[in-house]
């Protein structure tokens, strides 16, 4: 059994991985190419994607309750409960892009308050003021996302996002530099870029929906109607602690950075190397988190316990095995790694790839521990388990991490790694607290059960 629950959890959470993966490419790709334009244009970019991606997440968030309702009423067998989900997610979806469009217009006031160089403050807004009209399909495809994820159907996700990066590459290549006949718009075309492809993405998903027979069933367009306001609210209910519980997460490292400007440009750029490959191995877990999210959730809709419980040991068990690979590979391999993002033989350089070492050295400690927390909430979610999990981000991320991160940084002068610990104890909390209230969570329901 478990050999069956380990191939079927892996054969579902490979394409996420890839389209996770091909999701953090697509910003990597938008810096490089906003790069030739020039450093300002790179300041402008960084400070308006540091706007943009965090607030569309927190909405995003919300949205992926469709995930586990979906997966519950598949597994029950419930194709009206799961069109219905489906419907008013696309409505919550709609509801949720004016205030998130509101956060993102407005935003250029905020960064200026807060002391940012005018020229950078002008280009983040001519970014977010383009990108803006892409929120609306950035949900609605999330939404359907969430839909494809319930039913165990990735490989879809996997080839639209995939095609979205080579799409992305040639619209910012047209619209950015003015080729092909169209005008030069700079940092604002890559804004519009990302704009375009989040419609392309949207409309190439709703006509895979609308073109599958065995989808149709579901009446996702046919019946969209007028807002479900039960099913509407269940949706809220379950996602708004999710959306919260991922702002908390990107907060925390968005703050440490901040923080570890503090201490020069050298640590700063060694913390950007550092975070880059704790980013990139993070997308296996957080693939196979959605995997163990639709595999415990469908689980329990068909009421099968004692599987809801093999899924989400396996799925943990899975995320901290792949997790201590990279630990290895951090601590084995540091100078190769640090090579991919800059020259390690020049003296100019031997601050920043000391520092690195140090922290993916650092970062190689919380690897288990954050590939077993994110696995442990998306077995959460499969339950319907939101709100806990949003406490425990609160205790672990802001309370724990942050505060033993700034004592160890700037009061023990440990600096950037003592910061950099303070993300281990808080990543360690999380999982040790998810992973006992899972086991809690499901031990409980199967008792009752019983």
């Amino acid at each position: 059994m478990l050999g069956k629950e380990v191939r079927q959890t892996l054969a579902l959470a490979g394409p996420l991985i890839l389209a996770s993966l091909a999701q953090m490419s697509a910003s990597f790709v938008d810096t490089i190419m906003v790069g030739r334009l020039g450093s300002q244009e790179l300041a402008g970019v960084a400070v308006g994607s540091a706007v943009y991606f965090p607030v569309v997440l927190i909405s995003l968030g919300i949205l992926m309750a469709i995930s586990p309702m979906v997966s519950h009423s598949y597994g029950a067998g419930d194709e009206v409960a799961i069109g219905r989900s489906v419907r008013q997610g696309l409505w919550l979806g709609t509801l949720l892009t004016i205030p998130t469009c509101l956060v993102i217009w407005n935003a250029p006031s905020l960064l200026a308050w807060m002391g940012q160089e005018e020229s950078t403050v002008l280009l983040a807004e001519e970014y977010l003021h383009a990108i803006i009209w892409g929120v609306a399909p950035h949900l609605w495809f999330g939404a359907l996302r969430y839909f494809m994820e319930g039913l165990s159907r990735p490989r879809v996700i996997m080839i639209i996002t995939i095609g979205a990066v080579m799409l992305n590459v040639i619209a910012n290549y047209v619209l950015m530099y003015g080729e092909l006949g169209f005008p030069a718009l700079g940092l604002a075309g890559c804004g519009w870029a990302t704009t375009f492809v989040f419609w392309s993405m949207f409309l190439v998903m709703v006509c895979v929906i609308g073109n599958n027979q065995a989808l149709q069933s579901y009446g996702v367009f046919s019946r969209l109607g007028k807002p479900d306001w039960h099913s509407f609210l269940e949706i809220f209910r379950i996602g708004w602690p999710i959306g919260v519980t991922l702002g908390l997460e990107v907060g925390l490292f968005s703050f440490t950075a901040l923080l570890m400007g503090l201490f020069g440009t050298s640590v700063l750029a060694a913390h950007q190397i550092a975070s880059q490959c704790a980013s990139y191995a993070f997308m296996v877990p957080l693939g196979l988190s959605m995997a163990v999210s639709v595999r415990v959730g469908q689980a329990t809709g068909r009421r099968d316990l004692a599987g809801a419980r093999r899924a989400g040991y396996v799925g943990m068990w899975l995320g901290a095995s792949f997790m201590m690979i990279s630990a290895i590979c951090f601590l084995a391999f540091p100078r190769s790694i640090i090579s991919l993002f800059l020259d390690v033989e020049s003296a100019l350089n031997r601050e920043v790839v000391i520092t690195a070492t140090v922290l993916l050295s650092i970062a190689a400690v919380f690897q288990i521990s954050d590939g077993l927390q994110v696995t442990a909430a998306g077995a959460l979610r499969g339950l319907k388990d939101t709100r806990m999990p949003m406490l425990v981000a609160i205790i672990s991320y802001w309370c724990v991490g942050l505060t033993s991160g700034y004592v160890l940084g700037f009061q023990l002068d440990f600096e950037g790694a003592g910061l950099w610990w303070g993300l281990v104890l808080g990543l360690t909390t999380a999982a040790l607290l998810l992973s006992w209230r899972f086991n809690r969570k499901i031990n409980g329901l199967l008792s009752l059960a019983s």
